[in-house]
């Protein structure tokens, strides 16, 4: 939540940071690319050591480094120094983030993690929302450093809530020496395709630097698979890459997330620039589709126990093109947004409830990065299509509008491949059968590395 809401305030606050800190647009633009290339490039090395060393210790350590470099962005004397700080926040993130799915996973048996994701989901959404509202009041009568303040006293908060709440302990799945090469690979491939699809709104997906910079990407991603098969302990053991639910939900994360926020990038720039409304009128228009977000989430939970996910999945994903594809003709404020954000709620609890669930305990940490990962190159990638199709240009926010968002309606659509994917039941006893556990043993114990659980995959 504390992630969600700081990275949608800041959005408020840049322009006001430019003009205080003299800096320039591509230096503003850094103080986001900054973040998003670290959180991404961690996700799966943080997870994975939360499995080694203990979630609790992970989350703890990510919410006070969030609180730690919060509070020195809010004294940073110049841009640089705001740059690195985020940098920082972003590292920290990356630790928080896959702790809190791994701790939902160790509290509550498979079948009942669909409620408490779904907690989750609104909680994240209210906070999405609740960011540029919050930024526009901060900014104007505070300064944008307020909207950096205010992360510290809620990190603060959580760490507390962390220390009080007790979730049972499994055993850590730490045997070898931690996986150093494949983690190096992982966060290199990570950074350089997250910046690759950053700098397609400047470039094109033709011009050099994007195509040196995917290509790059694949190399190293090419690397990291041979470096995975040799390895005695790899970074995603192989109980989790042969996991079909797992995969089939990371790659439905992508595609929504990617098309959902392909299309809030296009119609923001429709909604500023052709239709001439402010960053606060803008962000106003956001709240039918958080609304939906927001009450889809619980019903989608309850809904998920009765049809299983793959139902759920597929109609979920087919709201979201068709929201996308009606955003054609109207703005976030009406129909369109209100069937986007209940069909984005549907897949966030499905594939998340699916991914986590699906998880042995000694490896919810390494699935929850997983996740995390899918759900932040995502974005990257929708934006990079939205821009590739003419939206942001000014001389196409109007033109290119259309073509983008049904190219976004079509990538929201692939998505109903993976989701033909997920279980077509509800998960119930079957999940504790993925390590060998009773209904009495879920979450009590874990898999040692690389032994049961891998030889027990369905």
């Amino acid at each position: 939540m504390i992630v969600a809401l700081d990275g949608t305030v800041l959005v408020v606050a840049q322009p006001s940071m430019r003009r205080d800190l003299g800096a320039t647009v591509a230096q503003v633009q850094w103080t986001s690319t900054a973040y998003l290339l670290t959180v991404a490039a961690f996700l799966v090395v943080a997870g994975r050591l939360g499995d080694r060393y203990g979630h609790p210790r992970l989350a703890i350590t990510g919410v006070l480094g969030f609180a730690a470099a919060s509070a020195g962005i809010a004294l940073a004397p110049g841009v640089g120094w705001v740059i690195a700080l985020r940098a920082a926040q972003g590292f920290f993130g990356a630790l928080l983030q896959p702790a809190t799915l791994a701790l939902l996973r160790l509290a509550y048996p498979p079948d009942r993690l669909a409620a408490p994701v779904a907690v989750r989901t609104s909680a994240i959404g209210v906070a999405a929302a609740a960011g540029p509202l919050l930024g526009g009041l901060l900014v104007a009568h505070l300064g944008w450093r307020a909207v950096f303040v205010v992360n510290v006293p809620l990190a603060l908060a959580i760490a507390a809530l962390i220390l009080a709440v007790r979730v049972p302990e499994p055993e850590r799945t730490g045997a070898g020496r931690p996986p150093l090469g494949s983690a190096a690979l992982l966060v290199a491939a990570v950074a350089v395709l997250v910046h690759a699809l950053a700098g397609v709104p400047a470039y094109g997906w033709t011009a050099p630097p994007t195509l040196l910079g995917l290509g790059g990407a694949s190399g190293l991603g090419v690397l990291l698979v041979r470096w995975e098969r040799r390895a005695a302990h790899p970074l995603v053991p192989a109980a989790v890459a042969r996991s079909m639910p797992v995969m089939a939900s990371m790659a439905l994360l992508l595609t929504a997330s990617g098309a959902l926020f392909g299309a809030l990038f296009t119609t923001t720039f429709l909604l500023q620039d052709v239709r001439g409304l402010g960053a606060y009128d803008s962000a106003l228009r956001l709240l039918p589709m958080t609304a939906m977000m927001v009450a889809g989430a619980p019903l989608a939970g309850f809904a998920q126990r009765g049809f299983g996910a793959r139902r759920i999945a597929l109609a979920g994903t087919g709201l979201v093109a068709l929201g996308i594809a009606g955003l054609c003709t109207e703005s976030l404020a009406g129909a369109a947004g209100a069937v986007l954000g209940a069909g984005f709620a549907a897949v966030m609890v499905t594939a998340t409830g699916t991914v986590v669930g699906d998880a042995p305990p000694g490896y919810a940490g390494v699935i929850g990065g997983l996740k995390q990962t899918a759900t932040n190159v995502g974005p990257a990638f929708g934006i990079a299509l939205a821009a590739g199709a003419g939206a942001g240009t000014e001389a196409g926010a109007s033109a290119g509008a259309t073509p983008a968002l049904l190219a976004l309606a079509a990538l929201a659509a692939v998505g109903l491949l993976p989701a033909s994917l997920l279980p077509g039941r509800p998960r119930g006893a079957a999940a504790g059968d993925l390590v060998g556990e009773d209904a009495g043993q879920r979450g009590e114990r874990a898999p040692a590395a690389h032994g049961p659980a891998d030889r027990e995959r369905r």
